[in-house]
C-alpha cells in the first residue's frame, strides 16, 4: 500500500506529464507556423514521449492498487518571442520536471518505499537525458541558428527523430 503522500505526487505527476505533452505540442506548433518541420517533429515525439510517460505512472498506481484522479490539464503558454526562447523554456519546463520527479523520490525514500524509488529510478535517468537534450538543442541553436544554410541542414537533422516507446517495466 502506497504512503498517503507519495501517492499523491506519483498521481500529481500524471497531470504533469500530461502537461508536458501539451506543452511539446505547443513548441511543435510553434515550429510548424515557422515553416522549420524538423523542429515540429522533434517537439511531436518529445510529446509522444511525455504522454508515456504519464501513461507509466498511471499503470503504476493501478497496479500497486491506488486510485487514479485525473485532473484537467492547463493551456500551455504560446507567445514565444523566437525559437530560442522555445528552446530555452523547454529547458527551464525540463529543469522543473526534473524537481518534481526528485520531491517523489523524497518522498518514497523518507517512508522507505524501495518499489516506488526503483521505478522511479528510470525517470531519474531519463530527466538527466531530457535535460541533456534540451541543453544540446539550444548549443546548437546557438551555433548555427544565424546562418540560414546551417540552420536547414539542424532542421533536416531534427527531422530525423522518431519516436520510440519506453521500455520499463512495471
Amino acid at each position: 500500500m502506497l504512503n498517503a503522500k507519495v501517492h499523491e505526487l506519483l498521481n500529481s505527476q500524471i497531470n504533469k506529464e500530461f502537461y508536458s505533452a501539451y506543452l511539446y505540442l505547443e513548441f511543435s506548433n510553434y515550429f510548424k507556423a515557422k515553416g522549420l518541420d524538423g523542429f515540429a517533429n522533434w517537439y511531436m515525439v518529445q510529446a509522444q514521449e511525455e504522454r508515456d510517460h504519464a501513461i507509466l505512472f498511471y499503470q503504476y498506481l493501478q497496479n500497486n492498487n491506488a486510485a487514479v484522479t485525473l485532473e484537467a490539464i492547463d493551456k500551455p503558454a504560446s507567445d514565444f518571442e523566437d525559437g530560442m526562447a522555445v528552446l530555452k523554456a523547454g529547458l527551464a519546463h525540463e529543469n522543473y520536471v526534473t524537481s518534481l520527479i526528485n520531491d517523489i523520490c523524497a518522498a518514497a525514500h523518507e517512508v522507505k518505499d524501495f518499489r516506488t524509488l526503483q521505478f522511479l529510478d528510470w525517470f531519474v535517468k531519463e530527466q538527466g537525458e531530457e535535460e541533456t537534450n534540451a541543453n544540446d538543442l539550444i548549443s546548437k541553436m546557438e551555433l548555427f541558428g544565424s546562418d540560414p544554410k546551417s540552420l536547414y541542414m539542424l532542421n533536416q537533422e531534427l527531422g530525423t527523430r522518431v519516436y520510440a516507446a519506453p521500455t520499463l517495466v512495471l
